[in-house]
């Protein structure tokens, strides 16, 4: 799917086109928010231990060079070989030059975002490597060569009879068949098959204990697993961020992290790895891309908080009705509106734009990223650095000089009222963008401020 050249209105637009498709897609992720409210309100503790995650990751991002060394040496203590990738394309070349060190051409993959932002799968299969990935939801939109819409939920724009289209074009089930168990288990047959042949399985890092070296995997699945404890070989790729100082601290983000996914009280495997087994290797691959620079930027630094738990795009009244694809970045929602602008902030310039400002998404966030604020600010820099349209740029200028003069505020709200009372043709067309989606509404008789002129001795 190739969305370089649009922006998030136009993808928007797309995607809305299917209204049908739109309203289940909205629904079915504000019953994932619905469960979230169930389960954190059964915790009488939940801002307690939002607090205390917040916390933590403020010591981690205070200390972030000392915690990184002190994984570094613990993990290699412990037998783990450890890479640094400055950017995408140094941890790209990481991960292939291991795989042709042994002689590897197969791979397979359990999920992993920073690998979706390093855009490893493609960079190795232009290099001959086979990549499978091994999480039902990403090997879905593999088949279907689509990115994953949803950090958590990778298809969940796909509907079930789409994706027994896709079963029986790749792995010949019978026509029609859209029954979500059989899709499952076939899904189950096909990767078994994969898991037992692959020499080398790559995963993704949910924590890194900085001080025991290990670092710990959470799936519901179970893949990420089969694929490290069959393979000769697991490499690990895992972003800067991922740190957290001690064990105990796992307690904490643990039973943060799955509650806010998807109403669980906890994944169904979450997986240490210390150290490998005999006769075998475990790489780990930490990556800054971008993260240290987002460091530095004092108002954004606390996005690097995430844990990727993906509850601000599941209550967002945006993504919820826009899509995944729609941001055209490989975090998508609310929290990839922040990060995408600190790695190409003329590319994503729309994303912060992307928001009502709600405040929805910082009120569920576990880790209390001030989203909707980072938003605001994003746009603030956004424009101040050129990069906003200059129809938005002319149409903000104007509305600052209308609303810091009284005179001009009262007489652009007697000219609308007017318009839209005797003119309506005038805003309701496809030149106003707000026509496309809104009933506009009837012009009150008089201002508020025309009310309280005669109302206010009464």
């Amino acid at each position: 799917m190739h969305t370089e050249t649009k922006d998030h209105a136009e993808l928007a637009a797309t995607f809305n086109k299917d209204e049908a498709r739109v309203d289940w897609h909205d629904e079915t992720l504000w019953w994932i928010r619905q469960k979230r409210d169930k389960a954190v309100n059964h915790l009488p503790e939940w801002e307690l231990l939002r607090e205390t995650a917040s916390q933590i990751k403020d010591n981690v991002l205070s200390n972030l060079a000392g915690y990184l060394v002190q994984f570094e040496e613990n993990a290699q203590n412990n037998g783990i070989i450890v890479h640094w990738a400055a950017d995408a394309a140094e941890h790209n070349n990481i991960v292939l030059g291991l795989l042709h060190s042994k002689g590897i051409t197969k791979m397979v993959k359990s999920k992993s975002m920073l690998t979706e932002e390093c855009h490893l799968n493609e960079h190795l299969e232009n290099n001959g490597i086979e990549v499978i990935d091994s999480d039902l939801g990403e090997r879905i939109v593999q088949l279907a060569k689509e990115p994953p819409s949803h950090i958590v939920l990778p298809c969940i724009h796909k509907k079930k009879e789409e994706i027994g289209d896709l079963f029986h074009l790749h792995l010949g089930t019978p026509a029609g068949n859209a029954d979500p168990q059989f899709l499952t288990e076939t899904a189950r047959q096909h990767l078994r098959e994969t898991f037992l042949t692959r020499r080398a399985a790559l995963t993704g890092v949910n924590f890194a204990v900085a001080e025991t070296g290990e670092f710990v995997v959470c799936t519901n699945e179970g893949n990420a697993d089969m694929g490290a404890h069959l393979a000769d070989i697991h490499i690990a790729s895992m972003g800067i961020e991922k740190i957290i100082p001690k064990r105990k601290n796992l307690g904490v983000f643990l039973r943060l992290l799955t509650r806010s996914a998807t109403g669980q009280p906890i994944t169904t495997y979450s997986s240490h790895f210390t150290k490998p087994r005999a006769g075998t290797e475990i790489h780990i691959i930490i990556v800054d891309n971008g993260r240290s620079k987002q460091l530095g930027r004092e108002d954004f630094r606390n996005s690097l908080k995430c844990i990727r738990c993906g509850a601000c795009m599941n209550t967002c009244p945006v993504y919820r009705r826009s899509g995944g694809h729609s941001y055209h970045n490989a975090i998508s929602g609310p929290i990839g509106a922040i990060l995408a602008p600190n790695l190409d902030m003329e590319k994503y310039a729309d994303l912060p734009f992307a928001s009502t400002l709600c405040g929805s998404c910082s009120n569920v966030c576990p880790v209390k990223i001030d989203i909707h604020q980072q938003l605001y600010k994003w746009r603030q820099v956004i424009v101040q650095n050129g990069y906003a349209p200059a129809g938005k740029k002319a149409a903000m200028k104007l509305m600052s000089l209308t609303l810091s003069s009284p005179t001009a505020y009262h007489m652009g709200g007697k000219a609308g009222r007017f318009v839209m009372k005797y003119a309506p043709f005038a805003v309701n067309n496809k030149l106003n963008p707000w026509y496309k989606q809104r009933d506009m509404p009837e012009p009150p008789k008089e201002s508020f401020g025309e009310w309280y002129a005669k109302n206010r001795k009464a």
